[in-house]
């Protein structure tokens, strides 16, 4: 009789939920949606940004359906790990109940680099980067999660 193992459950926090949360969500669903249940949050919403969204079906990742939530909003999920992808996030994380694991993976912000260049391609190209970044942490899931305090 075989039986059916279940998956991680990780929620990617960040402050407002519209960026880096968004593209660690949509990379580990689309690579590791076999094994890791995924979920993004913020601290704050801010909303979707277009920019994220365009760069993600760049490589065939679509969010579009994706929205910008707090995690007052995820109900009484439990999460095995929250992952807290910006040092506010991590600063001002909200305390979880449970067996969920704090584990803090900082990444650059796309907005905030791109408000430092004055081209729309040079502004994408920054959000290209920082989604590249994503998605090797996220190949290397869940194993990187043992080796992180």
């Amino acid at each position: 009789m075989m039986t059916r193992v279940e998956k991680i459950k990780v929620l990617f926090l960040c402050t407002g939920n519209s960026c880096r949360s968004q593209m660690a969500e949509g990379w580990t669903r689309h690579l590791k949606g076999d094994t890791i249940e995924a979920y993004s949050a913020g601290v704050e919403k801010h909303g979707l940004d277009p920019r994220a969204v365009l760069v993600m079906a760049e490589v065939g990742v679509d969010i579009s359906s994706h929205y910008s939530k707090t995690t007052d909003e995820l109900g009484d999920l439990e999460f095995d790990y929250v992952i807290t992808v910006c040092d506010d996030a991590r600063e001002s994380c909200p305390l979880f109940t449970g067996r969920a694991r704090v584990i803090h993976v900082g990444f650059e912000d796309p907005p905030a680099l791109a408000k430092k260049v004055a081209y729309g391609e040079g502004k994408l190209t920054l959000y290209r980067r920082v989604r590249d970044e994503i998605r090797a942490f996220v190949e290397g899931l869940p194993g990187l999660l043992d080796d992180r305090q």
